[in-house]
């Protein structure tokens, strides 16, 4: 059977296939193997600066050349690095092997092939692929894909800033907010996850076989090939990779900062399951209305229906993100020794889990556009929530001092359907002034609202 979007294991690869194109080329194999060739580049370019007399500055043909092979790095090239690997059984002396062959007809290259990989532990090449890539995957998928869901429920936190809402504290009706500022809680709470994904540092090292530069030393005992590495990790590309310097290791980079990121996202995933849960429910109760699709069809038998299936299926593929990407931080900070292959096998998970949340962003992004807030059902809600006028009565009774406010309030309104006039009767009552009893008269569910608009506008 041949692999194809209907015989792909994952979905990722089959029925979401065409939804996951800007990750595809940076967290597949493909991905794996360019970053690879990239650090290898780098690193050779560099040695040929460090003022080794065995190995010269490159001329810029041949550095021009070098980069040429980065920057346009083909499926076929990575196909050819495959095809070595049948043979080495390796995949990172294949990618060494791979552009050695690259050199055969430039005599200053050839010159200088034992260079290639000089020093390096295969981990030195993964370690920065894995950042390399992990970096890329955040700035061009991640952030970008929560970027547009923050700027939609910013603009819905601004439309609906000022249209009430009734809350729902324990599944009861509470105080009205309004729907602008339920948005916009959410947009804050993403705002801060963002700050922390773009925060992490992405670390890399390139110190040998245990972290100790042993082999380095053993060619040049003089050279300071600390400051050598953390020069190539640090410096900005095409010169180095642009990472951050991590200076103390075993075999592998500690993967730290990779626990630290996959949690950075995961929580941010976590508050929209939050927010697609949410919406379910309001679209539930009448409080949204979705979109009609030509030719969609919600039911096989209940031709009615209009399902929210969007948010369904951003809480669902948040779900699988966060189980694997919570995998990653546990697992991938833990090493036997000096080295185990666990993490390897692992890291290569990583377009999977940021795929299931890629793809939940655009489902989140889908379901928000369908939205049309049903404002009658809103509005039908709150007149039928008198009730929740009694926090705003008690409290302006706290304020004058009228004993036992709260009693009265709740023997008035605990587990009873309240109207209006049941309500003015009491403020009528009440020994307390009369522009006080004239503004609590005049204010309606719709109308206790608070800062709530002016929150919401203030995202």
């Amino acid at each position: 059977m041949s692999l194809s979007s209907l015989t792909a294991l994952s979905p990722l690869d089959g029925r979401y296939a065409s939804k996951l194109a800007t990750l595809r080329p940076i967290m597949s194999e493909f991905g794996y193997m360019h970053r690879r060739v990239q650090v290898e580049i780098t690193w050779f370019i560099a040695l040929s600066d460090a003022g080794f007399a065995e190995f010269s500055p490159l001329s810029e043909g041949a550095r021009s050349y070098l980069h040429g092979l980065v920057n346009h790095f083909s499926e076929a090239d990575a196909q050819a690095i495959k095809d070595i690997e049948k043979t080495t059984n390796h995949d990172v002396k294949a990618v060494e092997y791979w552009i050695k062959s690259k050199f055969e007809a430039r005599p200053e290259l050839l010159k200088a092939a034992e260079f290639v990989h000089f020093a390096c532990t295969s981990e030195d090449i993964n370690n920065t692929s894995h950042a390399l890539q992990i970096r890329a995957g955040r700035d061009q998928v991640i952030l970008p894909g929560l970027d547009r869901v923050v700027l939609k429920l910013r603009e819905m936190a601004h439309q609906y800033a000022a249209v009430p809402m009734l809350s729902r504290t324990h599944g009861q009706t509470a105080s009205p907010t309004t729907v602008g500022k339920e948005l916009a809680n959410v947009v804050v709470r993403l705002q801060a996850a963002m700050d922390r994904i773009a925060n992490v540092k992405l670390l890399a090292k390139m110190n040998g076989a245990v972290g100790n530069y042993n082999a380095h030393l053993s060619a040049w005992p003089e050279f300071d090939w600390e400051s050598f590495s953390k020069h190539v990790v640090e410096k900005h590309e095409p010169q180095g990779l642009g990472l951050t310097f991590q200076p103390y290791s075993i075999q592998i980079e500690p993967h730290d900062y990779m626990a630290e990121l996959f949690d950075a996202i995961a929580r941010a995933n976590t508050i929209l399951i939050d927010l697609s849960r949410d919406i379910w429910g309001y679209v539930s109760v009448g409080y949204f209305k979705q979109r009609l699709k030509a030719g969609e069809i919600g039911s096989s038998t209940m031709p009615h229906k209009v399902n929210p299936i969007d948010f369904e299926n951003a809480e669902g593929n948040l779900g699988l993100a966060n189980a694997l990407l919570r995998h990653l931080s546990e697992k991938l900070p833990i090493s036997r020794w000096q080295r185990d292959l666990t993490d390897s096998t692992v890291l290569r998970n990583i377009g999977v889990a940021t795929g299931y949340a890629a793809l939940a962003y655009t489902s989140l992004m889908t379901g928000l556009n369908k939205l049309e807030l049903n404002e009658e059902r809103l509005a039908d809600d709150l007149d039928n929530a008198w009730e929740v006028l009694a926090e705003p009565i008690q409290t302006v009774m706290r304020r004058y001092g009228v004993q036992g406010a709260y009693e009265k309030l709740k023997e008035v309104t605990r587990g009873k359907t309240v109207r209006a006039e049941d309500l003015h009767q009491l403020i009528h009552s009440l020994e307390i002034p009369q522009a006080d009893k004239d503004r609590l008269l005049a204010m309606t569910p719709a109308s206790y609202i608070g800062k709530a608009a002016e929150l919401a506008q203030r995202v």
